[in-house]
């Protein structure tokens, strides 16, 4: 199979553990034009151009990160990482959920201040509701560390596997879960696995040239990508002026994008 990603990419970095948890052999390709939407022969993989994408054979793609997992799941089901009990599965459903929408726009927020530069004069009021709102998702995830210390039930599974790169992308920007709090010694037993220990790693190695896409940004090789909880994010926390300057320079327009400020 081959895999189309970023290895900053916490959607693919889901997707990468589960891979390696089955067992499975793949090959990763990070493609051209990802943001600027000028690689045709991506395109055809995964229209909204963002990754992942897996090609598993030459006539079937998949992308979103959420249908990879299941189609994962569902064609290796051995070893299983989706609970037996209907009720568990749909309580790592809820915790994918949570962790891709409300915890990845916070963090998506952070990337915008440290390595695009942006809201130079409102670094230190975003960053203050960024702690504040990762704390209490922080919170929220130590409540679902079950008896045997995974989230995903008796054993570690889907939702130890959705959480962990957002968890790890909070110490990347500064607000890390409490040293010796429950989330915190969950997630350096997480770390301790050959496959998030690897996947991980892939992303360290990427911190510093993240900031080198400002640089592509500029040159117009590189669109941000805003989803929608993006946007309700860095415009409920004051970021306004960030999301309009982005939406300039990356040549968007929006009719009346002041309707978000009333």
């Amino acid at each position: 199979m081959l895999l189309y990603d970023h290895p900053f990419s916490p959607y693919g970095q889901k997707v990468r553990i589960m891979l390696r948890e089955k067992g499975l052999s793949f090959t990763q390709s990070l493609p051209t034009g990802i943001g600027a939407g000028d690689n045709d022969d991506y395109a055809r993989h995964n229209p909204r151009m963002e990754v992942p994408a897996l090609v598993v054979d030459d006539a079937h793609t998949l992308y979103d990160s959420t249908v990879i997992l299941e189609y994962i799941e569902d064609a290796h089901p051995t070893p299983a990482m989706r609970p037996a009990d209907p009720l568990e599965r749909a309580r790592c459903r809820m915790i994918e959920e949570v962790c891709d929408t409300h915890y990845e726009a916070i963090n998506w927020g952070l990337g915008e201040i440290r390595f695009f530069g942006r809201a130079s004069d409102n670094v230190d009021a975003l960053r203050a509701v960024a702690g504040r709102e990762t704390a209490q998702l922080q919170q929220w995830l130590e409540r679902q560390i079950q008896p045997s210390g995974w989230m995903s039930g008796a054993d570690f599974g889907w939702a130890d596997i959705c959480a962990a790169p957002y968890v790890m992308m909070s110490g990347i920007f500064g607000f890390a879960p409490e040293q010796g709090s429950p989330l915190s010694h969950r997630l350096d037993r997480v770390r301790a696995r050959p496959s998030v220990a690897d996947t991980f790693a892939e992303a360290k190695v990427q911190v510093e040239p993240m900031s080198q896409v400002a640089q592509l940004l500029e040159a117009g090789l590189f669109k941000r990508q805003y989803r929608d909880h993006r946007l309700e994010w860095m415009i409920r926390a004051g970021g306004i002026d960030v999301v309009l300057d982005g939406l300039a320079k990356d040549n968007i327009r929006f009719t009346d994008l002041t309707r978000f400020t009333a």
